[in-house]
């Protein structure tokens, strides 16, 4: 059976930050799934088909990559399309003791392990929420996207 790991967020936008995870985390599976949640209650900078689009054009070279949207639980979308593995990248302490207590939850609720991958050096200060933030106030932000995006 092929290993499949899924690689969730709302990507808004997709960043290299979250570039270099998938890279790194690409030799670990046969597949990953980049799966962009859907949650009606946030409000976007980007529409869920914009975010759709930067990111398969991102990897548009990949076979092994796939881009999929979902709405509810990660662990739900994870047996739906029977992936045992959650791939989390973490760019500090804090990501860490956040991201553990789900992935505790999710592996003693759901079976659905998850793998940290921390963040490249030069990439760990980069997040969506400072994209969105250099673009609100028309700042150049194209060195912390892939061009796809910018």
């Amino acid at each position: 059976m092929a290993q499949r790991a899924v690689f969730p967020g709302s990507f808004d936008p997709i960043t290299i930050g979250h570039i270099d995870i998938i890279e790194r985390a690409l030799p670990l599976f046969d597949e990953v799934v980049i799966a962009i949640g859907v949650n009606a209650a946030k409000k976007y900078r980007w529409s869920l088909e914009e975010r759709k689009r930067f990111i398969e054009k991102a990897f548009k070279d990949e076979d092994t990559v796939k881009v999929m949207t979902y709405e509810g639980l990660t662990t739900d979308f994870c047996k739906n399309i029977e992936a045992d593995y959650i791939v989390r990248g973490v760019r500090n302490s804090n990501d860490f003791i956040y991201e553990q207590t789900i992935a505790q939850a999710n592996k003693e609720n759901f079976g659905v392990e998850s793998i940290f991958l921390t963040a490249s050096p030069a990439v760990a200060y980069i997040s969506s929420s400072i994209v969105r933030d250099i673009e609100r106030n028309g700042g150049d932000y194209s060195k912390l996207v892939p061009k796809s995006v910018s």
